[in-house]
């Protein structure tokens, strides 16, 4: 084969792999905002996906006589690894709980609206307490982001309503994060 060929040969191929990069979807960045950022001397442990519920409960206004609103109560949700298999469970607490059994609990240092108006918040916080050692006895800062779904009802709480349930579906990644490498 003559030095030429060779060369639109190797060419051609290089030509064809950058054009199979460009029609490869990108995947797209999460832009974490400034308020949400863990402090630097923590890394990143686990991201995992969660797939359930908001539960809020109608109550009676404490200020307003006749008001009510959909107040939240708990959140309920399966945990997948990025992978897709099955990594544990959340619930009220809120509590994370891996399948070895370890768990973490924490309380919101700082929320983001998100870029979806129609979501819940996306959260920074604090782990309070950790049980068991496995997967999740390290964590030191949890984030929620990337919601869509599990706002309060807007509607249907009222006088006759009170104390009634309601699920709202919800997804989001959680993000754990430990302190040192």
């Amino acid at each position: 084969m003559s030095h030429s060929r060779k060369g639109v040969i190797a060419f051609s191929a290089a030509v064809l792999g950058l054009a199979g990069c460009a029609t490869a979807p990108l995947s797209p960045v999460t832009i974490i905002p400034d308020a949400l950022r863990v402090p630097a001397t923590q890394t990143l442990m686990y991201v995992v996906e969660a797939d359930g519920v908001q539960i809020y409960q109608c109550q009676r206004g404490k200020e307003a006589v006749e008001s009510y609103a959909w107040v939240f109560s708990a959140p309920e949700a399966q945990l997948t690894d990025q992978a897709g298999h099955p990594f544990g469970h959340h619930y009220g607490g809120p509590t994370w709980e891996a399948l070895d059994g370890s768990k973490v609990t924490g309380e919101v240092k700082a929320r983001d609206p998100g870029p979806d108006p129609a979501a819940i918040p996306w959260l920074q916080l604090s782990a309070t307490s950790t049980t068991g050692p496995g997967l999740l006895a390290k964590t030191a800062s949890i984030l929620r982001i990337k919601t869509s779904g599990g706002k309060a009802p807007t509607s249907g709480c009222s006088a006759d309503a009170v104390n009634q349930v309601r699920r709202v579906a919800y997804r989001a990644e959680y993000r754990f994060y430990m302190i040192g490498p």
